[in-house]
């Protein structure tokens, strides 16, 4: 074996992880135990961690069409294709840590992979509801109020939209000062802005679309979080490119870690696990009202709590508390 072979032997599982403080229980004891296994295995095979991100998009979009039919055993199919799918989202993460295959482009394609599941299970679900209705509740309002289900639909995925991308959000800015710069994969607008100016749609169309997408995904999440855009401004002022004292560092992690569960909990697998019940109770429609009342519930609460202390932390660095 050589000795770039035997180099890369010596990656552990644990070095595959973003950080313990952003895990959730189900991720390290089931999905990134099998995304590192299949890492190892594209590793081996020489396949990109694009390459699995475009896998999981075709896996997540087949578990969504399997969500239409009223059948619970091609319902379970979709279950287990949808899990596939989540072991090479997580898989294409440990591999870009595994290999040092990281790119911006990367990131974007992942974040798609997710919405374009969702997409395809909103699409399914509503389907379902107004055509094959098998609710033993609401099935027959459903039928005669196509209007509401859709409408209903629409409010409920913009406010996924809305919980994804803060949770995402929140989470790289936690990493960004427990690991700096290279750890985490926080972006501002202004420096995707450069990035979409430089691309030319006559000869990087593609690229530059995405960059456009990604560009208002993370203006979007600026929006909501004006007091953290202080606390980031007032970063730069005092220490520019260098990293903030380790006392700062400190200080922000012991109030942004308990929030963390939150950010997991807005992310995939509570969701998911709203989903399946709801399918096996053959009702769908309370996947929609479990993400439009206990998740919105949750996001407000956890961008109230990190508003409020980034703002006591920028008047604080303003003031040379640190």
């Amino acid at each position: 074996m050589s000795t770039d072979s035997n180099s890369q032997e010596k990656v552990s599982f644990r070095d595959t992880l973003k950080s313990m403080d952003t895990e959730e229980h189900i991720d390290l004891w089931f999905y990134r135990p099998i995304g590192y296994a299949w890492a190892l295995l594209a590793r081996r095979l020489g396949v990109t961690p694009n390459a699995i991100t475009v896998a999981s998009i075709f896996l997540g979009v087949a578990a969504g069409v399997c969500f239409y039919y009223p059948q619970m055993w091609i319902n379970v199919v979709g279950m287990l294709l949808l899990v596939w799918a989540n072991s090479f989202d997580s898989a294409d993460g440990q591999l870009a840590r595994m290999t040092k295959q990281y790119s911006r482009i990367g990131r974007i394609l992942d974040g798609m992979a997710g919405d374009l599941w969702f997409v395809t299970i909103y699409f399914a679900i509503c389907f379902r509801l107004v055509i094959t209705p098998d609710d033993p509740l609401l099935g027959d309002f459903c039928m005669r109020h196509q209007w509401a289900v859709w409408t209903f639909a629409t409010v409920t995925g913009f406010c996924h939209a809305q919980q994804a991308a803060m949770a995402d959000y929140y989470r790289n800015f936690h990493l960004f000062f427990l690991k700096g710069k290279d750890g985490s994969e926080l972006d501002s607008s202004s420096k995707v802005a450069e990035k979409f100016d430089s691309l030319s749609w006559k000869s990087n169309f593609f690229p530059k679309l995405v960059t456009a997408f990604y560009l208002n995904y993370t203006r979007g999440q600026e929006r909501l979080t004006p007091k953290m855009q202080l606390l980031r401004a007032a970063l730069q002022r005092r220490w520019g490119d260098a990293p903030a004292p380790q006392q700062f560092r400190d200080d922000f992690r012991a109030k942004s870690l308990p929030l963390m569960k939150y950010t997991n909990m807005l992310s995939f697998n509570t969701r998911i696990i709203a989903l399946f019940v709801s399918l096996f109770l053959r009702m769908p429609w309370l996947y929609f009202a479990f993400e439009f009342t206990v998740l919105n519930i949750m996001l407000v609460y956890m961008i109230c709590r990190h508003e409020s202390f980034c703002g006591k932390f920028a008047k604080q660095i303003e003031d040379g508390n640190y």
